[in-house]
């Protein structure tokens, strides 16, 4: 009879199963985080050199409108579709877009791009209509099918920018009689809902779960006041016709939604979060929320231009929301720890200077516009290249701790 034998080595286990699929398309976040990233670094010293005549461009959009609308359909856009496309998956346990269908999508959004730039304008149309709708069109399947109702006002939010990207190309041809710049700011008027929205469960939450103990008392009457005064306001900017009771009707609106905003991110206690960057980060780019309503305030009341607004809300706000939700789900998604390094904090500063240099200086001082457009667009290039050089190898590669995702 054979002896039993001593120290004998154990089995060796089975490899854990690598999931399935290239990395980059296996989650939303993927590919059009990387997109909105690589895309932000490159359109806006395109632009600064348009707009300073360093370099002569043909496109399917006067350098203006290109600009504007990219920075919305484009950049905003693609990380909110990444962002989504990911949350609808964690909100409901359903598969979302990946693999070649998620690829078709990010290539959906490259393509147009880069017609905007090389291809002929009704290509360029077609590309960027077909977009949003589509994925608008997945998560109300993938809401519906999970019962997830509480949700399907943010694809119903996708479909009101898809309609505004219609208004804006039908301007565009003089199909309609309308200043392409009205969807424009109609766009940038759902995007910061989007934020408000989003922002509203995030953020105090975040707040929460990184200090131990707090226990934050959000009064639901201050939400949705801030809410439905900021909806009002820019229903007025957008909506209202030019006259001197509706400037001031809307002036008073932006005022009221203003404070109302600031009561609400106070609730949130900011001041606990100045040693988390990757909480300071959220709470600082939602206080150019109330401040660019503020500014719109003005601007009806005639006291300054409205580009001032419209930049504190789509840099200050907009992209700053965005580097932080970028960074922090980014983290998060490939399993790795939710604390950020002196680039990630830098890219951060950088971010927070490009608006400030944009909005406050050409305020102080009119003729020194195409400085402040210099630096500020080379502040936000080098962030959104701090982010690429970070950020690029994980999301081409599998998560750290080899999930899925």
């Amino acid at each position: 009879m054979a002896l039993p034998t001593l120290h004998a080595s154990p089995p060796e286990s089975a490899a854990a199963p690598q999931p399935p699929g290239w990395p980059l398309l296996r989650l939303g976040f993927r590919p059009f985080y990387l997109g909105a990233a690589s895309f932000a670094l490159l359109s806006i010293p395109l632009w600064v050199a348009l707009f300073l005549g360093q370099w002569n461009l043909t496109m399917a959009l006067p350098p203006l409108l290109w600009h504007a609308h990219e920075m919305l359909f484009g950049f905003a856009i693609a990380v909110i579709l990444g962002f989504l496309l990911t949350a609808v998956k964690a909100w409901t346990g359903l598969v979302t877009p990946r693999g070649a269908f998620l690829g078709a999508l990010a290539l959906l959004w490259l393509a147009a791009r880069v017609a905007a730039v090389t291809g002929p304008y009704a290509l360029y149309a077609v590309l960027d209509l077909a977009l949003l709708p589509l994925v608008a069109g997945v998560l109300t399947h993938v809401l519906l099918r999970a019962r997830n109702r509480r949700n399907l006002p943010l694809a119903g939010m996708l479909m009101l920018l898809a309609l505004a990207n219609g208004f804006f190309h039908l301007g565009v041809i003089g199909a309609i009689e309308i200043s392409p710049l009205t969807p424009l700011y109609a766009a940038l008027a759902l995007i910061v809902m989007i934020e408000c929205v989003i922002a509203g469960r995030v953020i105090p939450a975040f707040t929460m779960s990184a200090t131990p103990g707090l226990k934050l008392q959000v009064r639901a009457p201050v939400d949705r006041a801030a809410l439905a005064l900021t909806a009002l306001a820019l229903l007025l900017w957008v909506f209202a016709p030019a006259s001197a009771g509706w400037n001031m009707a809307g002036g008073l609106a932006f005022s009221l939604a203003a404070l109302a905003q600031v009561e609400r991110l106070l609730q949130w206690r900011p001041a606990l979060t100045r040693h988390r960057p990757i909480l300071w980060i959220l709470h600082v780019s939602y206080a150019w929320i109330p401040f660019g309503l503020a500014l719109l305030a003005a601007a009806r009341f005639g006291w300054v231009g409205v580009s001032a607004g419209v930049h504190a809300l789509a840099i200050g706000a907009t992209a700053g929301l965005i580097i932080g939700m970028m960074t922090r789900t980014a983290r998060g998604h490939t399993g790795r720890a939710l604390q950020v390094s002196r680039p990630e904090i830098a890219a951060y500063v950088l971010v927070m200077l490009a608006a400030a240099v944009r909005v406050l200086l050409p305020l102080a001082a009119p003729p020194w516009l195409p400085m402040a457009l210099v630096i500020s667009a080379a502040a936000w290039s080098v962030a959104f290249a701090i982010y690429l050089f970070i950020y690029t190898p994980w999301l081409l590669q599998t998560r750290s701790d080899g999930k899925d995702g």
